[in-house]
């Protein structure tokens, strides 16, 4: 049995904290207008500007993984083919009606955080998943209230 040291991991960032919160005040926002009995065009604009700002945040979890693929000489092809995945998942989420999209933007938002448990401990960046939860359970929540409120 080894007792060596765990490697260092070096701390989430208050910049990366403070710009992952800030990025959940359009779901905040969007989940709430939805709910307050806007006119119908605005109800329409306020679902489809929160799925498009899903779609971002979905194809940017994707775009992780070929992040972590760069730093390898020679990267498992996993990571690349995953990394489309969401992108190509948010697309179709974003042209269908937004009471359906947002349900496949939550449900996405939950599929990459589980993915990235298994995935970040092999690639050193384990010490980022509470805070990747955190934001992926809000996202997520809201998606799916703005979906029932749709």
């Amino acid at each position: 049995m080894s007792l060596a040291p765990a490697p260092y991991l070096p701390p989430v960032t208050d910049t990366a904290r403070w710009l992952g919160h800030a990025g959940l005040i359009p779901f905040g926002i969007g989940a709430l207008l939805v709910w307050v009995g806007l006119a119908p065009d605005q109800h329409d604009f306020v679902t489809f500007a929160m799925s498009a700002y899903a779609a971002l945040i979905v194809s940017f979890l994707g775009g992780i993984h070929w992040g972590l693929a760069f730093r390898h000489t020679a990267p498992p092809a996993s990571l690349f083919v995953w990394g489309v995945v969401p992108s190509l998942v948010a697309w179709m989420a974003v042209l269908m009606p937004p009471r359906a999209g947002l349900v496949l933007h939550g449900v996405m938002l939950v599929v990459c955080y589980l993915v990235d448990r298994r995935v970040y401990p092999g690639q050193g960046v384990a010490h980022w998943l509470t805070l990747r939860f955190r934001l992926s359970a809000v996202a997520g929540f809201s998606c799916f209230l703005a979906a029932a409120g749709s």
